[in-house]
């Protein structure tokens, strides 16, 4: 049998180190930085299938955008200052630091775990819009849920108001071609973001916009955890809703929202602003009294990693509790050590994880980390079916909400949209949320694996890391 193309033993070592150097090169140059498990992975794919680990570190191995700079700080008042009432002044001065927008209050912030309310709360503000819309989502389905939001949106367009949607290229394939086609007829402008056959050279392939927000006007926001399918809102025969968190705020957020929109926007074009544009929104003569908020967007445009770099200073600062749901939970290990340790200083932590998932992998990845949180003392519960909702309390002083899963994908990869919560009643209301799906779970029962599980285990978890 005679190979295509041969190489000799001096060819082959120069083509692996040509890889090895491609590697240092777009890490260390692009500040690329990685977990250390993620980049012993990629060296060795490299090292030791350099035909297969070359290509795929091409498509798949950019983490953060060149163009993503540290901003400047923002200065926060000292703690005790009047304005440090909007928040626990650790999360505050941590955030500003990494350039996040401060937070701001708002006249209303109001949270649905009823999909079918959701759905009513989302068509009720695209048709309440008189200015603008931006949506961003990762899934829109061609389904009795993506109809409806369709149909609002092309309503809004048609009454003279700008609508802008942003789809994700991969989480656009359930998006028919025939849906998009009919909202842009009515007036939508529909933009694809990083769409794959344009970017597998670019190293881009794997920087998914898992971000959700429906803004309007500057004045409302929608956002969670829900796409925009029929599995998110309604109860079908023989497949009920997921369990999910969406949240409507009446404020100045929704500036923010439009602002990080903006950015996304543009960024699926290839060509981002050099500023976003500073939108003001109206003034509220109840805002001052409000309830605080803030918007704590991550992903390759940030310098930082600032979901995670949040959630490790919470874990360390937390006093009296931790509460979490998250449909995938494989957290890398300083984010796991940091909940260990928290346990084991006294902190109660209870974790709602779906007794099953809809991704296998993810079940089969995460068995380690609840091992290790149950060693530690650990309330970790299953819920019997699927839970979608992304959230974590700490204390009575923060509260988190959003589109990031507990898993390296969305702490390190994906363009995620997290918000943070600050008021009493919003840090209370998703504290008792959480502790109802508690109630209806079942205990998780933590048994040493088998040899074999436990190697397949360490396996699905690395590929889950870099995928």
């Amino acid at each position: 049998m005679h190979w295509p193309f041969s190489l000799s033993p001096l060819e082959h070592g120069a083509f692996v180190f040509v890889g090895l150097l491609l590697y240092v090169l777009v890490t260390r140059i692009g500040k690329q930085h990685r977990h250390p498990s993620a980049a012993i992975a990629w060296v060795m794919s490299i090292a030791l299938l350099p035909y297969l680990g070359i290509p795929l570190f091409l498509a798949f191995g950019t983490r953060k955008l060149s163009r993503a700079l540290r901003r400047a700080p923002v200065r926060v008042p000292a703690a005790g200052a009047a304005h440090a009432a909007d928040g626990p002044h650790w999360a505050l001065t941590l955030l500003a630091a990494l350039g996040v927008p401060p937070p701001v209050r708002n006249a209303s912030i109001v949270f649905c775990g009823d999909g079918e309310t959701a759905l009513r709360d989302l068509i009720a503000l695209l048709d309440a819009a008189v200015d603008r819309v931006d949506l961003c989502t990762f899934v829109l389905a061609d389904d009795a849920v993506g109809t409806r939001v369709s149909a609002a949106l092309a309503r809004a367009a048609g009454r003279g108001v700008q609508v802008r949607v942003l789809l994700d290229a991969i989480g656009g394939l359930r998006t028919s071609r025939r849906l998009v086609r009919v909202l842009r007829a009515g007036g939508v402008q529909v933009r694809w973001f990083m769409p794959v056959v344009r970017n597998p050279v670019r190293g881009r392939t794997n920087l998914r916009n898992h971000r959700k927000l429906a803004a309007a006007d500057g004045e409302r926001v929608w956002s969670g955890g829900r796409n925009l399918a029929a599995e998110y809102f309604l109860d079908l025969p023989g497949r009920p809703a997921w369990r999910d968190l969406s949240f409507v705020v009446r404020g100045p957020l929704a500036a923010q929202a439009h602002e990080t929109f903006e950015h996304d926007w543009a960024d699926a074009q290839g060509k981002p602003p050099r500023a976003a544009p500073a939108m003001i929104a109206p003034a509220d003569a109840d805002a001052d009294a409000g309830a605080s908020a803030q918007l704590v967007p991550s992903g390759p445009d940030h310098a930082d990693d600032t979901v995670h770099a949040l959630l490790l200073a919470a874990a360390y600062h937390a006093r009296t509790r931790i509460l979490a749901v998250t449909p995938y939970f494989i957290p890398e290990e300083a984010l796991l050590a940091a909940w260990c340790i928290a346990c084991r200083r006294g902190v109660p932590l209870t974790l709602v994880v779906p007794a099953r998932s809809n991704h296998w992998m993810a079940d089969w990845a995460r068995e380690r980390a609840l091992r290790a949180l149950a060693a530690a003392g650990a309330q970790v519960v299953l819920y019997p079916a699927m839970i979608h909702a992304k959230a974590v309390v700490v204390d009575g002083q923060l509260a988190l909400c959003g589109s990031a899963n507990l898993d390296g994908r969305s702490l390190f990869v994906n363009f995620e949209l997290m918000t943070a919560f600050y008021g009493a009643g919003e840090i209370a209301w998703l504290a008792a949320w959480i502790e109802a799906q508690a109630r209806q779970s079942a205990a998780y029962e933590a048994r040493p694996p088998s040899w074999g599980r436990d190697v397949l285990e360490g396996i699905v978890r690395s590929v889950g890391f870099q995928l």
